[in-house]
């Protein structure tokens, strides 16, 4: 199926685009869990769209009263002195539209990422910035990676942020506005390295299937195309 233009007439006025990433996710998800994915591995979509905060990981909160925090011995509950300086800061609600891939047999540990990015993500520098922090410190961990880029109304460019963060060489072509990129990083004594497959995308053109790497021997076919023309036909996206 040919690459749509989710963010400009005559589509977007008719279509969410945040309904396309959704579907995208949960179909990646879908191919992956059936059938791709070794038994002990599992795929989870993360969307949080809309500028709402959620949060990830569970957090537990328990009722906690004057009195449990007293204890029978009197001790003195200690107040922490007022901070020395307060300081504005705006995260600004960022959107996740992700893929994560855990291996349940180690934790569960994340093994690997697909992020579809989003307008807010490269809408301006602090978003980008904030957004190739994120991805660096997946790549750190030693997390597979794939970026999928089909936001048509932003110009900003997530490959290039994320390897000046990583600070190594850029590209010398002129990297497009549309993409998707896969990432591998090879830990060795003092030889460590990142592998990228790069593809460029055009509207009208079919998409690329990339390699998620899940393990440090081991890759997975992630068909972009397949997974984007099963949510298209689902939305009735023609």
């Amino acid at each position: 199926m040919p690459l749509l233009d989710h963010f400009h007439p005559p589509l977007s006025p008719r279509r969410h685009w945040e309904a396309l990433h959704s579907a995208w996710a949960n179909e990646l998800c879908r191919q992956l869990n059936d059938g791709l994915l070794p038994p002990s591995y599992f795929a989870e979509a993360h969307v949080h769209l809309g500028g709402r905060i959620e949060v990830d990981v569970a957090a537990f909160d328990e009722a906690w009263t004057d009195a449990a925090c007293s204890s029978p011995g009197g001790v003195e509950v200690w107040a922490p002195p007022k901070p020395t300086r307060v300081i504005p800061l705006n995260f600004g609600n960022p959107d996740i539209c992700e893929v994560r891939v855990v291996n349940a047999e180690e934790g569960p540990r994340l093994v690997a990422a697909i992020e579809l990015i989003s307008p807010s993500n490269k809408d301006r520098p602090s978003a980008r910035h904030m957004f190739a922090v994120k991805c660096a410190s997946y790549l750190q961990d030693g997390v597979g990676l794939v970026l999928a880029d089909v936001v048509t109304n932003r110009s900003g460019n997530l490959h290039d942020e994320l390897l000046r963060i990583l600070d190594v060489p850029q590209d010398d072509a002129v990297t497009a506005a549309l993409y998707a990129g896969a990432y591998r990083p090879v830990f060795g004594e003092g030889d460590s390295h990142l592998q990228c497959w790069y593809e460029t995308l055009e509207l009208g053109k079919s998409l690329p299937r990339l390699p998620l790497w899940i393990a440090p021997d081991v890759s997975l076919p992630v068909d972009l195309e397949h997974a984007y023309a099963a949510s298209c036909q689902m939305l009735r996206l023609h």
